[in-house]
C-alpha cells in the first residue's frame, strides 16, 4: 500500500478524534497540490459522509474511483455511501469488486453477504407475491448469502459486524441454535452490543420456570449495561408490574382466609360459627395473614437487587396501573383485617 501523505496522516489523526471540519481544511490545501492523491479523496468521503451526507461523500468516492477504479478505500467508501442513502438493492457490483480487490477482507465480505441476502428477499417476495416467506423459503433464498457470512466469520473470527450478518440471517431462517451460538460470540466481542444483549436477556427472562423477580433482576442487569435503552427499561417494567400483581394475590389469598374462618358458605355439615369470635381464632389468623405477607410480599421485596426495588418505587410513583394493582391489595387485606381483626375494628 502505498504510504500516506504527511498532511493525510495528520488529517487521518483529526479523523479519529472526530475533528473533521480541521481534517477537511487539511486535505483541502493537499488536493490543491496534489489533485491526483487517491487517499485524500477517499478521507475527504469520509469526513463529508459524516458531516455532509451521503451525496457529497460520493462525489469524493467518484473522484477516487477516476483515478484508482480499483482502490479498495474507494470501494468500500462508496458502497457504504450507497447503503446509507437506501441502496442495497444496488450496492452489490461495487461490493463484488472490493471482495475482488481484497479478497482476505472480512468487512467486505459480510458487507456483501447483507447485500446479497436483502436484495435476494426482495426479489423472491416480488416474483412470487409473498408477503410472508416460511422459514423453508428464507433458508432457500439465503443460501449464497449464508455462505457469503460464513466466509466472512472464517476470514474475521472478530469482526463484529460479520456476526451481526451472520446471526440476522440465521434468526430469520428458524436456526435458533446458531442465531444463539453468534449472539453469545457477539457478546463476547462487545459485551454491550444493544441487540445481542436484549435478545439474550428477553430469552433468559422468559424461559421456563422464570419468575417475576429473576426476569426483573436480569433485565436490570441489562439495563446497567445500556441504560439509555427504552426496550430494556421496558421490560424492567412489564416486570416489575407482575411483582406488583403478585401482592394483589397475595392480598386476595389473606381474604379467602379469613372468609374461611366466619365461613361465608356455611351448609348442614359445616354451620356458621357463631359471632363475635374467640380472641384465639381471631388472633390465629392475623398469624397466618402476617405470615403470608411477611415471607411472600415483604420478604420478596427485600430480597431484589437495588435496581429493582428503585424501579418498583419509580413505577408505583409514575404508573397508574401500578397503583391500581396496589389499592386493589390494600382494600382486599383491609377487608381481610376487618373479618379477622379484633372486635373493635368491625
Amino acid at each position: 500500500m502505498t504510504a500516506l501523505h504527511p498532511t493525510v496522516e495528520q488529517a487521518q489523526a483529526l479523523i479519529d478524534f472526530e475533528r473533521y471540519d480541521q481534517a477537511l481544511a487539511l486535505l483541502g490545501r493537499r488536493i490543491a497540490e496534489d489533485p491526483g492523491d487517491v487517499r485524500a479523496w477517499v478521507k475527504i468521503g469520509y469526513c463529508r459522509f459524516r458531516t455532509d451526507g451521503p451525496q457529497q461523500a460520493m462525489e469524493a468516492a467518484d473522484e477516487a474511483l477516476k483515478l484508482a477504479p480499483e482502490d479498495y478505500g474507494a470501494l468500500m467508501l462508496r458502497a457504504q455511501t450507497m447503503v446509507h442513502d437506501g441502496g442495497w438493492l444496488h450496492v452489490e457490483p461495487v461490493l463484488r469488486d472490493a471482495v475482488r480487490v481484497a479478497p482476505e477482507d472480512s468487512y467486505a465480505r459480510a458487507m456483501l453477504a447483507d447485500a446479497v441476502w436483502r436484495g435476494a428477499l426482495v426479489r423472491y417476495a416480488l416474483t412470487t407475491g409473498a408477503r410472508k416467506l416460511s422459514f423453508s423459503e428464507t433458508e432457500l433464498v439465503s443460501r449464497e448469502a449464508s455462505g457469503l457470512a460464513m466466509e466472512a466469520l472464517r476470514l474475521g473470527p472478530e469482526d463484529l459486524y460479520a456476526h451481526e450478518v451472520a446471526q440476522r440471517i440465521a434468526s430469520h431462517v428458524g436456526n435458533g441454535t446458531v442465531a444463539d451460538q453468534l449472539d453469545e460470540a457477539i457478546l463476547r466481542i462487545d459485551p454491550t452490543h444493544p441487540g445481542a444483549l436484549a435478545r439474550q436477556t428477553e430469552k433468559a427472562a422468559k424461559a421456563p420456570g422464570v419468575g417475576a423477580g429473576r426476569a426483573a433482576e436480569l433485565y436490570a442487569d441489562a439495563l446497567a449495561g445500556q441504560p439509555d435503552s427504552p426496550f430494556m427499561q421496558q421490560q424492567l417494567d412489564r416486570a416489575t408490574y407482575r411483582l406488583l400483581r403478585g401482592t394483589r394475590w397475595l392480598a386476595l389469598l389473606c381474604l379467602v382466609l379469613a372468609g374461611a374462618m366466619i365461613n361465608l358458605f356455611p351448609s348442614d355439615d359445616q354451620p356458621a360459627p357463631e359471632l363475635p369470635l374467640s380472641s384465639g381464632q381471631r388472633l390465629w389468623c392475623m398469624v397466618v395473614m402476617a405470615v403470608i405477607w411477611g415471607f411472600g410480599a415483604w420478604r420478596r421485596y427485600r430480597k431484589l437487587r437495588s435496581g429493582v426495588q428503585l424501579n418498583v418505587r419509580s413505577l408505583v410513583r409514575c404508573g397508574r396501573w401500578a397503583r391500581v394493582v396496589l389499592a386493589q391489595s390494600g382494600w382486599a387485606m383491609l377487608c381481610a383485617l376487618l373479618i379477622a381483626g379484633p372486635p373493635g375494628l368491625v
